[in-house]
């Protein structure tokens, strides 16, 4: 079976215009990047006191309409934060309107923990005592009873 004649371009050699030898040219180089920005999202945290003067503005706004929705756009606020801010200052909780540190509980001075720890050790050998002082008044009666003289009186 003939071959269809192949047509060369400018500058091939007669292997490279060759369907049957076809290569995928890779270019050479560092990848691209990718377009995408992955951005790490943060928390926002609003002080109590701008908390309050957005709600101090939101009040004043509800005689205007569009005024709310105006404030809302410039500071870049959502309206369930109005919701929540005005749900805490309605229950009267100012302490849920600072901000509340988050993460793990502060660490307690070691000298806290260490007296904490003698005071239950003071605490549990007291409590052996006591028992053991038990059992040596009950071995004197014991003692008392079979007759026997007891170690430390001195006999007459």
């Amino acid at each position: 079976m003939p071959s269809a004649p192949v047509t060369r371009l400018p500058g091939q050699t007669p292997r490279e215009a060759d369907p049957r030898e076809a290569r995928v040219r890779v270019a050479a180089g560092p990848p691209r990047p990718t377009p995408e920005v992955v951005a790490k999202a943060t928390r926002r945290r609003f002080p109590a006191d701008y908390k309050q003067r957005i709600l101090a503005e939101a009040d004043t706004a509800k005689a205007t309409p569009g005024a709310i929705g105006a404030l809302l756009r410039r500071e870049g606020l959502y309206s369930s934060h109005l919701v929540d801010w005005r749900r805490t200052r309605a229950a009267g909780i100012r302490q849920a309107l600072t901000p509340q540190p988050r993460g793990p509980k502060p660490i307690q001075h070691p000298l806290v923990e260490e007296n904490a720890q003698l005071r239950r050790e003071n605490q549990r050998l007291a409590e052996h005592l006591r028992k053991a002082e038990l059992v040596i008044d009950v071995q004197k009666k014991v003692a008392t009873l079979l007759g026997q003289p007891r170690p430390d009186s001195e006999t007459p």
